[in-house]
């Protein structure tokens, strides 16, 4: 199997991914920022539908809705239904907004089109404080789902896999919230859905990825840490791209016939598919690489084993060695001199002296070792060390 280098290419992956976020958001600043939806601004939307008898494309319908504030209309269904969802956002507090407003739809469209034409399907209000309530449920809902998922993480790998995870799930709902804001699309309850669902599904693909790593690093134990990424992301590849190819093929499908807010659900959770896919390839695994990599240096600087200090250490140990062998050497030599001197001693001792008394003129040995008085005292002078020797002579 051909190991494809995916690290090569990691600070790559990392400018495009700053470059694309940040573009995005810069789109979204200058066209006026989210388009917010009914949930989480206050307004009405209203649902009505056109005579087919007359023609009414979206084009007039907005033209003839010219003396509402900035309405947004998008079409129900198929455009030959003529069925029309129009959303007016509140300006200030009023308990008769949502009436105030159809009224003044009924009457816009009747005189476009004809007063009997025009049929109101389905009216909906929600309140300033029930769109602010729900915007912080939403966004406390996500923090706590990348939470939860850290936490995960951290318990099933390390510390490094959780944070590299973490960091490949904020990748994906930044790049898909700068996405929709330059696109325009309605943030909506749909697009937390769509959100949310790939932060889930990023990190299972990570996930695998990462069990990968794990197993290979008990396997490929004299293998380089990079290399062991590399060989991880290689082999779950083919998994990776066959089940983000089938599950885009299924949400197509709901794109195509879909229409509103499923169709905006659909193309959301398209997108993030493939940026969760490209994230847990080009950013997870590098992110953990460079985890890795922080972490032994960080070590090393605690351990003190950095290689300026090793440098130092070594040359100090050398000189170290140097003088304790001259130490050795020097109390090597004086010990057998010591040695030499007991062992002179010792032959004085118990050497057979030769008998004083001559008897024939040949001087006889005695039979054992000259005895020795009680109290007497036998001459020693031992033999200086090199040491000694030295300083005697500086003396």
């Amino acid at each position: 199997m051909k190991v494809i280098q995916f690290l090569r290419y990691r600070y790559l992956a990392f400018a495009i991914s700053f470059v694309a976020i940040v573009a995005g958001f810069a789109l979204t600043g200058m066209r006026g920022g989210f388009n917010l939806g009914l949930d989480f601004q206050a307004g009405a939307r209203i649902q009505v539908k056109i005579d087919p008898s007359v023609k009414a494309p979206i084009d007039v319908v907005r033209s003839a809705l010219g003396t509402l504030e900035n309405p947004q209309i998008q079409t129900i269904g198929n455009a030959s239904n003529q069925e029309y969802a129009i959303k007016v956002k509140q300006v200030g507090e009023s308990k008769t907004f949502s009436t105030e407003v159809e009224g003044k739809i009924r009457a816009a469209l009747g005189q476009r089109f004809g007063e009997g034409k025009v049929q109101i399907l389905q009216t909906e209000y929600v309140g300033p404080r029930f769109s602010s309530d729900l915007a912080s449920q939403a966004l406390f809902l996500t923090l706590f789902a990348l939470l939860l998922i850290m936490l995960y993480a951290w318990f099933r790998f390390k510390l490094a896999y959780a944070l590299a995870a973490i960091a490949a799930t904020i990748h994906d709902p930044l790049f898909m919230i700068g996405f929709i804001g330059a696109t325009q699309m309605e943030v909506s309850t749909a697009t937390v859905a769509a959100v949310l669902t790939i932060i889930g599904y990023s990190i299972n693909d990570t996930i695998v990825v990462f069990d990968r790593i794990r197993e290979n690093v008990r396997l490929m134990r004299e293998t380089q840490f990079p290399v062991i990424i590399d060989t991880s992301i290689t082999q779950s590849l083919s998994r990776t791209i066959i089940t983000s190819l089938t599950t885009i093929i299924a949400i197509l499908a709901v794109y195509i016939f879909g229409s509103g807010d499923v169709r905006y659900f659909a193309l959301n959770v398209i997108v993030g598919i493939v940026v969760g896919t490209y994230s847990s390839i080009f950013i997870a695994s590098p992110v953990l690489l460079e985890l890795k990599k922080l972490g032994e240096k960080w070590r090393q600087r605690r351990e003190g084993n950095s290689p300026v200090k090793k440098e130092q250490r070594t040359a100090g140990a050398s000189q170290e060695e140097i003088s304790l062998e001259k130490e050795s050497l020097d109390t090597q030599e004086s010990a057998e001199a010591q040695d030499i001197d007991s062992s002179k001693v010792g032959e004085s001792k118990f050497a057979a002296p030769v008998s004083g008394t001559e008897q024939g003129g040949e001087a006889k040995p005695s039979l054992g070792p000259t005895p020795v008085t009680a109290g007497s005292k036998v001459a020693f002078t031992p033999k200086l060390s090199r040491e000694k020797r030295k300083r005697k002579g500086k003396k």
